[in-house]
């Protein structure tokens, strides 16, 4: 079986790209410029951003079910970014380098079976997920931080 990664829709943040500082703050949320190299996963392209370009952070649901499990978290958001990540079978470089939390999630929007890996463990375990028919979904979050990283979807 295989699976779908995508990226979060980039209209969803356009509003928010090129206000001033402070209009961001009232928001809540912060503009990052990017420092080190791996250090910045962009939750739109599905890329670690380069040093020097600009991240939104910021507070985002990404499971906004109506279950005890419904949950928002910090993410980061390149600035400017139009296009989102849509890969098929392939789980992007961004998220290989980095422990996964991946919680299979049923229809009703509560954890069903969760797993931890890294790098080429990460293939194995969506797929053995996915063969849960209450899994509807896949969330996937970088362990260390618990920020979400991407839903994964049957294809």
């Amino acid at each position: 079986m295989t699976f779908r990664i995508t990226g979060l829709n980039p209209s969803e943040f356009a509003p928010l790209f090129g206000l001033s500082d402070e209009e961001l703050a009232a928001q809540n949320i912060q503009r990052y410029v990017v420092t080190e190299s791996n250090a910045c996963p962009d939750r739109i392209t599905m890329v670690d951003l380069d040093p020097g370009e600009n991240a939104l952070l910021l507070n985002y649901e990404h499971l906004p079910v109506d279950s005890p499990y419904r949950s928002r978290h910090a993410i980061y958001v390149k600035e400017g970014a139009a296009t989102a990540y849509d890969g098929t079978g392939v789980v992007p470089e961004v998220m290989q380098r980095r422990t996964l939390a991946l919680r299979g999630i049923d229809s009703a929007g509560c954890i069903v079976d969760a797993v931890l890996a890294t790098g080429d463990e990460i293939e194995p375990q969506i797929r053995r997920l996915f063969e849960d028919p209450d899994i509807a979904y896949i969330h996937a979050h970088y362990a260390q931080r618990g920020c979400f990283s991407a839903r994964i979807d049957r294809a």
